[in-house]
């Protein structure tokens, strides 16, 4: 695998039961990339970016994720990614500031204050950050989800339908904050 080249999927099948939902999914991202899979409902996207994120194990394939071999390094695959699912992985019984906080303690993040600051006023969660999550709309939630993937500078975040939930300004904010990152 080349240097510039963070993503590596050769071969990539997935069966469940007699369903074949990947059929050898080959593809490159370099780093710096933004990369997109498009494609219809059932088409596998998830599932890809659930075994691509060690969530789910492949049937068939190689692929090497910053350099490390998915199937055999999964613990060093996990080390440099970050996933935002389809849905909002938050607790809602935590504020939007203690779920970033718990995430940073996850990630055993030392000064992660300023960040984790940043991230609220980047999201335009900073009022709402010291209140209940369970109080937040579906949009804020999926902000601070967003964020708490954010946090520990990951080589590769994985959006799985990141603006799912969002507001149309807050979506074009994400857009032009995903360009940048």
């Amino acid at each position: 695998m080349d240097k510039e080249t963070v993503i590596r999927v050769d071969n990539l099948k997935k069966s469940f039961k007699d369903n074949e939902v990947l059929k050898g999914v080959s593809f490159r991202v370099k780093a710096g990339e933004v990369f997109g899979l498009l494609g219809s409902n059932g088409a596998g996207k998830t599932t890809t970016v659930r075994i691509l994120a060690t969530l789910t194990t492949m049937g068939a394939g190689d692929v090497k994720v910053c350099g490390y071999d998915l199937h055999r390094q999964p613990n060093k695959v996990r080390e440099v990614i970050s996933l935002t699912g389809q849905y909002a992985a938050v607790d809602e019984m935590l504020t939007g500031r203690e779920n970033l906080i718990l995430v940073a303690n996850l990630r055993r993040l030392k000064n992660y204050k300023e960040k984790i600051d940043e991230l609220l006023e980047l999201f335009d969660l900073t009022k709402s950050a010291d209140k209940l999550v369970k109080t937040y709309s579906g949009g804020m939630k999926r902000k601070t989800d967003i964020a708490m993937s954010l946090l520990g500078d990951p080589k590769i975040i994985f959006l799985d339908e990141p603006t799912t939930g969002l507001d149309p300004q807050s979506r074009l904010k994400l857009w032009d904050m995903i360009k940048e990152l």
